[in-house]
């Protein structure tokens, strides 16, 4: 709710800002455009024009501004230019702004319920039922005979001599449904992201600078598949040692999980900047409070994200099935054998000890930064935005730690291993969230508020 109120605000501020670049250039001409009023100004979005001052700045700069007949080319030619204004990703008005920011949030939204859907998998040991792959995908076992033969290939697979012998027909159905829904939830996904991203560039909607960051995203998300299985097919060959359990690289594992995040954070934080092109401001004091709230935001995120990739390992390794004991590891705080493994690097990814220690050190270190944040901010001038963010991403941290210690103390089940993948996620998002809103603005943001009443 608080989001969709956030983008409906900054879509009616770009549409009052395109105006105002107006106002900026026929100024130049004449001086009509000091009529504008710092009364048409509000406090909470830093520009939004009601309708009525709308059409009294029409007006003012009809005679002094010319502009093609096209209303979307005027709106393009009044941005695009000046280098002191806003850099637009869309450039066909505020209706193209939103229907391509509906489909970026919906697209990262997806890939979200990917992220979860694939630790559901890893959960109930169902990503090694299928033990070919085909990068366009297959139709499923249609019949008993068409069964047997999927049974029988699972047969010959590590995971069945070791983990699953005597597994029944039907339950090697449950597992492999499981993993063909995630493998073409995958597919309808490229189709989902491919087919509007097609529309909008015959529209011309979309910008060169926009089309590149799509084109990338869409290249990372094709790679998906074939990182995908590249992991899988670690978990299909014999283990070094009889007693060492049939499972995927940890590495492999890790690489798949930070593409699938790298893909949500590249359509969240494109989404925002397609329907938010400025932060939202009121004042130069909240414009300084934001700059101060970067400085930690930045560094801030990317130890959000180091913890998140952390539990791939963890998961990699199985380290959640070990020490299930909080606060301590077993009896000990440390375990003796974190440096058991040499070369010493090794021990940091492949170490079931040292694997879980980092993570827990790394998601305390998490959560006790971002309190520092809310501490050091809470008597920050802030935008009402920008304290609402701060304070959601601590009770997620919150949540988040809690999630993870409840899931250690119950030998991860599923339900709560999904829940903590989640939970990262949503942490992850709300961090994104907090940075995208106090990065900086525009030189024209800037340069107007000295017209805009100090926020008290």
């Amino acid at each position: 709710m608080f989001q969709a109120r956030l983008v409906t605000t900054i879509l009616r501020r770009n549409k009052a800002l395109n105006f105002f670049s107006h106002v900026k250039d026929a100024s130049r001409v004449s001086n009509e455009s000091s009529h504008v009023s710092p009364k048409f100004f509000s406090r909470s979005s830093g520009y939004s024009f009601s309708g009525r001052s709308y059409f009294h700045v029409f007006r003012s700069v009809k005679k002094g501004f010319s502009c093609p007949s096209s209303r979307n080319m005027c709106t393009t030619a009044s941005i695009g230019p000046s280098n002191e204004g806003l850099k637009m990703l869309v450039t066909a008005g505020p209706h193209a702004q939103k229907m391509v920011g509906i489909w970026l949030f919906g697209s990262a939204a997806w890939v979200f319920s990917m992220v979860i859907l694939g630790g559901i998998t890893r959960l109930t040991r169902s990503g090694l039922s299928m033990t070919d792959w085909k990068f366009t995908g297959r139709l499923p076992p249609l019949s008993e005979e068409e069964w047997l033969v999927e049974f029988e290939k699972y047969k010959q697979s590590p995971e069945y001599k070791r983990v699953n012998k005597g597994l029944s027909v039907d339950d090697f159905k449950f597992i492999y449904w499981m993993e063909y829904a995630h493998r073409m939830w995958g597919r309808g996904l490229g189709v989902m992201f491919a087919l509007p991203l097609t529309y909008f560039l015959r529209k011309g909607w979309i910008t060169f600078r926009l089309g590149l960051r799509l084109s990338a995203l869409f290249a990372l998300g094709a790679g998906q598949g074939f990182v995908g299985w590249w992991m899988v097919k670690s978990g299909l060959e014999e283990p070094v040692s009889e007693y060492v359990q049939p499972r995927v690289s940890p590495y492999r594992l890790a690489a798949h999980l930070t593409s699938a995040f790298a893909i949500y954070c590249g359509l969240l934080w494109t989404g925002l900047s397609v329907v938010m092109p400025d932060p939202p401001t009121g004042s130069l004091a909240w414009v300084h409070g934001a700059a101060k709230i970067r400085k930690l935001a930045l560094p801030l995120s990317v130890l959000v994200g180091i913890t998140a990739i952390s539990g791939a390992f963890v998961a990699g390794n199985d380290a959640g099935h070990a020490y299930n004991t909080f606060p301590k590891m077993g009896d000990a705080w440390i375990p003796d054998d974190i440096f058991s493994m040499e070369p010493l690097f090794c021990n940091f990814f492949e170490n079931t000890s040292t694997v879980q220690l980092d993570h827990r050190i790394l998601a305390t270190a998490t959560l006790l930064s971002i309190s520092g944040l809310w501490w050091t901010t809470r008597k920050l001038d802030m935008h009402p935005a920008v304290r609402s963010l701060i304070g959601s991403t601590m009770g997620m941290a919150a949540l988040q730690v809690t999630l993870g210690i409840t899931t250690l103390l119950s030998y991860v089940p599923v339900s709560l291993g999904t829940a903590h993948q989640a939970g990262a996620l949503t942490l992850l998002t709300f961090i994104i969230l907090l940075t995208h809103t106090v990065r900086r603005p525009s030189p024209m943001l800037l340069k107007s508020l000295g017209s805009i009443p100090r926020a008290p």
